[in-house]
């Protein structure tokens, strides 16, 4: 194998495939990235068994043929070479990389032992424009679990009605979001890792694209231009967030976004380390009271709002509350609670496409 191509976009392509490499694996082939020349073009592909990625670019081959390297070996050391033209070839060293009037070489690993990727699924098809997704990805994937406790809140549930709903929660909060969708065909709820959703996320590249979803077989495959991406989904009983959701409340406020949001930040900064990381909304009037406190000192700020309903101390944690605030792109929010121990929701003040439900906490305080 050899070919000729950017330092700059080898060190793109190689940066977006190794996101699919395997960490701390007994299989060491899956933390390799395997490259293909042929036909004017290299290929790219990483998988660690759950998540892969295949990428293209176009160089100037001069002898096809295919290798793989560890990924993020490879990936660091490309990184170096961005503003150079790179001649990579196999020999009995390796991956020879020959650059300026120096050149380098990586241990390789034989092609035949990197796993196939399936890149046949297409039994089941959603069409959405790339924004929408986009943007939806970002509404709820940061609510999603992080631990392997219960590894489908490690997912999005995404749920193909006359609109996309997508719901991701962590046992303390739940995130949902409502997209417009171009058509579909066949299954209407999928699972989908976050881990995979936040990669899909970094591939689309502008607004109005028409991006495709297939599923088949608890596999998913989304390509954008030149880059696929194959995942596996979870399968399993999703919560239904219809029996969390609350529909009527007896407290409600509206107040600016950016004011609730920096007022939150700044208790946050005094209760950091705390175990409970709270902060407590006092509620009533014309006006929304926001208080922290702890051994670094404490906060005590009054924001004017729209209230409606009974006077309510509630406490939270702050960066929940926070996470949702930055999330949601409206001047004006709307927080709704039952009491100071039930869950409440925080929503734009307009558009109601999304919301966030977080659980309050009992303060001792």
């Amino acid at each position: 194998m050899k070919f000729i191509c950017s330092g700059l976009v080898l060190s793109e392509a190689v940066n977006k495939t190794s996101k699919a490499c395997a960490v701390r694996t007994t299989t060491p082939i899956l933390e390799c990235i395997k490259i293909e020349a042929g036909n004017e073009t290299v290929t790219l592909l990483a998988t660690d068994g759950e998540l892969s990625i295949r990428k293209e670019f176009a160089a100037e081959v001069f002898e096809e043929g295919e290798v793989c390297v560890p990924g993020k070996l490879f990936s660091d050391f490309i990184g170096k070479l961005t503003d150079m033209e790179l001649t990579l070839k196999t020999s009995e060293r390796g991956l020879e990389i020959c650059y300026s009037d120096s050149g380098s070489a990586i241990q390789t690993l034989p092609a035949e032992e990197f796993p196939e990727i399936d890149l046949t699924i297409g039994e089941n098809s959603f069409v959405m424009k790339s924004g929408a997704l986009k943007k939806i990805i970002s509404e709820t994937t940061f609510c999603c679990a992080q631990d392997d406790s219960r590894p489908i809140l490690k997912g999005c549930l995404f749920d193909f009605k006359d609109k996309l709903e997508v719901t991701a929660l962590d046992g303390y909060r739940l995130a949902l979001s409502t997209a417009e969708i171009v058509s579909k065909s066949g299954e209407k709820q999928l699972i989908c890792p976050a881990r995979t959703l936040t990669e899909i996320a970094r591939m689309l590249e502008g607004e109005d694209e028409e991006v495709t979803l297939y599923s088949q077989g608890g596999m998913m495959m989304v390509s954008s231009g030149d880059m696929t991406i194959v995942s596996r989904l979870y399968t399993g009983d999703f919560i239904k967030k219809e029996s969390v959701i609350p529909t009527s409340f007896t407290t409600e406020l509206t107040v600016g976004k950016a004011e609730l949001l920096a007022s939150v930040e700044r208790a946050a900064i005094l209760i950091r380390g705390d175990k409970n990381n709270l902060v407590t909304l006092e509620i009533g009037g014309s006006a929304v009271r926001v208080f922290s406190n702890s051994e670094n000192g404490n906060v005590a700020e009054t924001l004017l709002a729209e209230t409606q309903g009974k006077d309510l101390t509630v406490s939270m944690n702050a960066k929940f509350l926070a996470d949702a605030l930055r999330a949601l792109d409206e001047d004006r929010v709307t927080a709704s609670f039952n009491g100071p121990v039930s869950p409440f929701i925080v929503q734009n003040a307009g558009d109601k496409e999304s919301l966030y439900l977080i659980l309050p906490v009992r303060n001792a305080q």
